[in-house]
This record gives structure tokens, sequence and C-alpha cells, in this order.
């Protein structure tokens, strides 16, 4: 045996007076001794010493771990009768743990009087616990995307268990067919979402929103218990979503159902929602989706088609003037200044097309740089959008009339 590792060993059951698992004892040796795993370690140390006549004794005692290597078949029984009283669908885990303290102390202790660097007893824990929970549960360890989080409390004297389940996301594009409905719930001004006799004490400015229309079906088949809306921008709530749609997310917390029959969904959305909302394209997403579709404003662009009724009469030849919108200064509008910082954004219209529609009255096909706010763009909104429509033409002019047909992230 190398003399330094048997010296490590015996200094080892001097400090533990022999009191050590195979587990903490292996884990000291895991850079000088080739697995696989800890417990063969330890006992390879053991059988070592052993014959050459320096006895290191097994002991059903360990000072560094207090025996908490034990309750791994017992926490992983705790695991599987909770995740069946739960009846949740899942492919995939991460096992997380939680020691007293003191014995993570004594592990760290024992390592720096060693002076060795090796791994800590949490990260053992959980892999341990972990491979025994792959075989009693037929599912793998996910370090990056788990479905699952099991977390073990091995404080106490009983191991007690906390399943955490992470959120299902899908995602596609919606097309919101009539005005009047907002993308996302707004809670009553008067009551801030508690529930009175303006808000009929249903807590909300509006009875239905693109949000519940689309999460309502979808936490019925999933069977989860809360959803949250992540949309690549939002339109007015007198505003269409035409054309190809406005990309989303939907992120549904504590799903039960995870395996999703995804054209009957959308069948089922689009048929609860019929005349309002429709979802096209309906599919698996991943958490970072939800940052991506909300990628900063001047990245993305916007093609909208405005209705502008004007205070005079105009000609095609003022119109080819509306060629020369191209960078335009934005104030924050005055009707959201209350809710966004008041600074100058500079945006860029990438395209406009305009037709007569009557004596006073065009139709505006603008393509826009995310963030460009087309009513604003037409009126001037108090000469705080420079330059602009109404200033263009040298007649007021008011959108009365606006639709998004395609969103481009």
């Amino acid at each position: 045996m190398d003399t330094h590792i048997k010296e490590k060993a015996q200094k080892i059951r001097e400090i533990t007076a022999g009191e050590i698992c195979n587990h903490c004892l292996g884990r000291k040796f895991s850079k000088e001794l080739d697995g696989p795993g800890n417990p063969l370690r330890g006992i390879q140390i053991r059988e070592i010493m052993s014959l050459e006549g320096d006895e290191f004794l097994s002991s059903e005692q360990c000072s560094i771990c207090s025996n908490l290597f034990q309750k791994m078949n017992q926490a992983a029984e705790k695991v599987e009768k909770k995740i069946n009283k739960l009846d949740l669908e899942y492919s995939s885990f991460l096992v997380g743990s939680k020691v007293n303290p003191e014995v993570k102390q004594r592990d760290e202790d024992l390592s720096q009087t060693l002076e060795v660097e090796v791994e800590g007893i949490k990260r053992e824990i959980n892999r341990e616990l972990g491979k025994i929970l792959e075989e009693r549960l037929h599912r793998e360890v996910d370090f990056d995307n788990p479905q699952l989080v099991i977390n073990a409390d091995f404080s106490a004297e009983e191991p007690k268990i906390h399943i955490q389940i992470n959120p299902l996301f899908l995602e596609g594009r919606y097309r919101k067919l009539i005005r009047g409905i907002p993308q996302t719930k707004w809670p009553c001004r008067k009551c801030k979402g508690r529930g009175c006799e303006q808000c009929n004490f249903t807590g909300k400015m509006y009875n239905e929103t693109v949000e519940e229309l689309i999460s309502g079906p979808a936490l019925g088949m999933s069977k989860g218990k809360d959803s949250k809306f992540h949309g690549a921008g939002r339109e007015d709530i007198d505003v269409k979503m035409l054309g190809t749609g406005r990309p989303f997310v939907l992120e549904i917390k504590e799903p039960g159902r995870r395996v999703l029959d995804m054209e009957k969904l959308e069948n089922e959305i689009n048929e609860t929602a019929t005349g309002k909302v429709e979802v096209l394209n309906l599919k698996y997403s991943i958490r970072s989706r939800k940052a991506e579709i909300k990628t900063s404003s001047p990245d993305t662009y916007k093609v909208y088609q405005a209705y502008v009724e004007l205070e005079e009469e105009i000609t095609e030849n003022d119109l080819k003037k509306l060629e020369n919108l191209k960078e335009i200064k934005q104030r924050t509008p005055v009707r959201v200044s209350h809710r966004r910082a008041d600074k100058i954004r500079t945006r860029e219209v990438m395209d406009i097309k305009w037709e007569i529609i009557g004596p006073k009255n065009i139709k505006l096909i603008i393509k826009g740089q995310g963030g460009l706010y087309i009513k604003e763009l037409i009126s001037g909104d108090e000469e705080r959008t420079q330059p602009n429509v109404s200033q263009v033409l040298g007649t007021s002019a008011r959108c009365v009339e606006l639709d998004v047909l395609e969103v481009g992230i």
C-alpha cells in the first residue's frame, strides 16, 4: 500500500475512533483510488490495511454522517409513495438534499484536517439517492431540465420528502379576432383583485382575456394548478391580432399530466374561444423560450394595419410624403406614461404603404421596429412623436381602428 494512503487511513481511524462508514471513508480517497463508488473504496481501504496487519474494522456507527447513508432506501420508499399519491406524470427528476449542519461541518473538518479537496457529503447523498430512485422509479436523472426536483431532508431522525413539480411549457401563436379583450388578466382597480360590486365580485376588470381563453383548456388537460402567460409583446385592448398571430409561451405550474395531445388541445381551445381567439402551431416548449420571445423590442418588428381619419382631404401626392417617415423619436406616450419610464426612444419605420378609402379616410400598412407606438406615430401625441403622420400630411390624423398583422421575433 502507498505510504501516504496508509498514513491517511490511520489518521482517519484515529480521529473517528474507527467509527466511520464506507461512504465517508471512501470519499476521502476518491482521488487516490479508482471506484466504482465511495463504499467500495472504503471496503478496499479496510481490506488493504488488514493485509498489512493493521486492521481497520467496519463499524455500525459513523461519527461523520450519523449513519445517514443507511436511510437511503427509507427515503427512496417515501419518495415513491409520495409521487404515487400525487399521481404525477413525469420522465425525469433531480435530487437535492438537506443535512444537519453539524454533519456537514464534521465532513468538512475531516477534509481540512487531512488537507484533501474532495466532494462534500451532500453531493454524494444526492448521487446515491438518485441512483436508487432511477431503479425504483424507472426514470432518469436530468441535471438540466428535470421535471421533478426531489428534496430529501435528512436533518431529523426520519427523512422528510418534498416534491417540487417543475412547470410545463407550451408554445404557439394566437390570433385575437375581436376587440375589447386584453391579453392578460387585469385586477379590478377598485378592489385590487379581491372582488367588489364594481367588478361583480370577479376581481377582474374584464371578464375574458386571451390568457384565460387559452389557459383554461390547457390547465384542464394537464391537471395544472395555475398558469402564466408570456407573450411576444401585447396589443391594446381595442386592437385585433390577425395575420400570422402573436408568439406566446404558456407556463403551466405543477402539472399532473405532461403528455398532451397537442392537436386535441389546440382544437379544444379554438372551439371554446371560437370567434374570439384562435391558437396556431401549439407545441411543447422549454423555459428559455420565455425570455427569447420577449427579446428586447428594437430587435423585433411588427406589421400593422391602421384605418386613419383625417381632418382635411388629401391627395395621392400628399400621401407620398409618408415615405419620408424613417427614423422616429418617440417620447413615452401620454396614455402609458403612468406605467412606463418617461424617456425618448428612437425607432424605425421600416416600410409604409397607403390606400385612400374615402375623402378623409386612408388605410396604412406599417412595418415598424419593435416598440414603435403606432397610434402616436399617426396622431403625433401632442408632438411627443417626431416626425408623425399628422405633421407630414399637414392635417390632423387619428387612428380609428388598428390591427396587428404580423409579429416578427
